[in-house]
Parts: C-alpha cells; sequence; structure tokens
C-alpha cells in the first residue's frame, strides 16, 4: 500500500487528501498553521457532501499530524502543497529531503513555477517531480505530471502509477516550462481577453459571455487541436494567417491589469475587479461553479474513465 503525505493544509492540500482518501488509500497531512490543520476533516466532510461521498470512512484514512516529521514518516510520496512562493518551497523541500528515506518520491503542487527550479533545494533532484492538480481535485481529475531535466522517467512513472490509482487522470509533461501545459493556456486565453477590454473592444461581461456560452461550450468535449483536424488544418491557417499578428502579444502583465492591482481593484476579495461584488456574492458564486463541476463531473465520468484506460493503453 502506497503511503501519501500532504504538506499544506490549505484548500489544495485538503482537496488532494479528499482524493486520496476516497480512493481508499491513506494519507497524512501537515500544515504549520495550527487553524488549518484544525479545519481538514470538516473540510473534506464538505467537499464528501458535496460529491456524495460517505465521509466517515473518507475521514478515517486522513491523518492530521502536528509535526512535518510525523507526517513524512514511511511515505512513498510526499505532495508539496504549499504557498506558491519559491522561497517556501525552498524551505519545505529542504527540510523534507532531510527526514525522508531516498526512496521517497518528492512532488509539487505549483501552479507554474518550474520544477527543476524547486528539486534545486534537494541533493538528490532527480526524484523531484510536478504534480499539478487542478482546483478542487476532487471534481477535475486530471494531474500534469512534470519531468525536470533532472527527474528521472522511473519517478515519472511511478507517480503517475500512484495517480492513475487514484482514479485520476495523469498527464506527462515531458519539458519543464513555466506554467506547464494548462495554465500557459489558460492564461494566454487570459491576456487575450484583459486585452479586449483594455482596448474597449468589449466589456468584461461580454469576453466571459462568449467564452460560457461560446466556444468553451465544447471545450469539455473536444479540445483545440483535435477541433482543428475535425475542422480542417487549413482551415486553421487562413484564420491564423488573419489573426496572428493583431492577437496581443504584451511580453509581461498587461498595463491594465498592473494598473487594476495598483488602485486595489483585486476581485472579489475587494469589492471590484473586473466585476463588482456585492457582500456574500463571491461566495454563492462560487458554490454554483461547484455545483456545476459536481453535474459536469457525474456525466463524464464514462469519458473519463476511458481517458484513463486509452492513455493506460499508450504507455
Amino acid at each position: 500500500m502506497e503511503r501519501i503525505s500532504i504538506i499544506g493544509a490549505g484548500m489544495m492540500g485538503a482537496g488532494i487528501a479528499h482524493v486520496i482518501a476516497v480512493a481508499g488509500m491513506s494519507c497524512r497531512i501537515y500544515d504549520p498553521v495550527s487553524e488549518s490543520r484544525a479545519s481538514v476533516h470538516s473540510r473534506v466532510a464538505a467537499s464528501c457532501e458535496l460529491v456524495g461521498v460517505d465521509a466517515q470512512s473518507v475521514l478515517g484514512r486522513i491523518e492530521v499530524c502536528d509535526e512535518l516529521r510525523s507526517a513524512c514518516r514511511d511515505s512513498t510520496l510526499v505532495i508539496e502543497a504549499g504557498p506558491e512562493n519559491l522561497a517556501v518551497k525552498h524551505a519545505i523541500f529542504s527540510e523534507i529531503s532531510g527526514i525522508v528515506s531516498n526512496s521517497t518520491i518528492l512532488a509539487s503542487n505549483t501552479s507554474a513555477i518550474p520544477i527543476g527550479i524547486i528539486s534545486e533545494a534537494v541533493d538528490d533532484p532527480a526524484r523531484v517531480v510536478g504534480t499539478h492538480f487542478w482546483n478542487p481535485p476532487y471534481l477535475v481529475n486530471l494531474v500534469e505530471v512534470v519531468q525536470s531535466t533532472s527527474t528521472s522517467l522511473e519517478v515519472v512513472e511511478a507517480t503517475m502509477g500512484i495517480l492513475l490509482s487514484a482514479a485520476m487522470i495523469p498527464v506527462h509533461v515531458k519539458v519543464d516550462v513555466p506554467g506547464f501545459v494548462g495554465n500557459r493556456m489558460q492564461h494566454a486565453l487570459k491576456r487575450e481577453a484583459i486585452a479586449l477590454v483594455a482596448s474597449g473592444v468589449c466589456s468584461a461581461e461580454t469576453v466571459d459571455l462568449v467564452v460560457r456560452h461560446g466556444f468553451g461550450r465544447r471545450l469539455a468535449l473536444v479540445g483545440p487541436l483535435e477541433q482543428a483536424d475535425l475542422g480542417g488544418t487549413d482551415l486553421t491557417l487562413a484564420i491564423h494567417e488573419v489573426l496572428m499578428p493583431d492577437i496581443d502579444a504584451t511580453p509581461l502583465p498587461h498595463p491594465f491589469l498592473v494598473a487594476m492591482v495598483e488602485r486595489g481593484d483585486l476581485g472579489a476579495k475587494s469589492g471590484r475587479g473586473f466585476f463588482e461584488w456585492s457582500p456574500g456574492e463571491a461566495q454563492r458564486r462560487r458554490s454554483e461553479i461547484n455545483e456545476g463541476l459536481v453535474e459536469q463531473a457525474a456525466s463524464s465520468r464514462g469519458t473519463s474513465f476511458q481517458d484513463n484506460q486509452l492513455r493506460k493503453g499508450s504507455e
């Protein structure tokens, strides 16, 4: 039986613990913040209720630890789910590497930081791999498994095997680029969305309506490259010849976004971002999104299983 440890008991850490425990595996979780540790079980119980899983059996497989050393003992795989801060991640990996055995796989749930840079904190970077889960992991079952130039292929394969056992869909990212695959595409879209609003082409409301009720409707069913094949790569080329010279190519964060942050328009947390947010509205919206993801996950279980089997058969 694999022994999984999770370092960081925030939103992502608790979500990963949910995934591991629902799959029938036991895990230990640690966070230096006592309030985060104390609320792990209640938050996992809430996510179990959301997806219709018996919380009692799941919570029995999650051990909350008061010390990093006890959380990492005898671990097969340690998943770091701390803040998206390189200095913090270096400190975590440096401490973990002095506790675990030489065969323990060390993984980071970073969203964008290259794994090779994170692995500089350990003596043996060959056992460091990226495991980028998506939020919330119990509703979005893809994990990007990122191989740096130092990561051994055996570590990648072992990690993907554990994730398959946890009913996730692991994909192998073979080159350690910032943002990996998903966030590079997601933020390329976000950059163009911001540029359209900044240049007055349309409002933020229009941007989101076009995505949600236009091409976004089919993204869960067909990816951009399969869609290009179905429509014809010659059609894609013809569109690109017109479109590519005009698409935003700002090499740094867009000045429109920088100005928003500087004046305190931080989105739902401040009450104003691209939209106005009244008290309680953000939480209601998050609940609506999660309910939609639950319905989507329920309707796509067969497809996810087929994708998983296809991926297994291709190795």
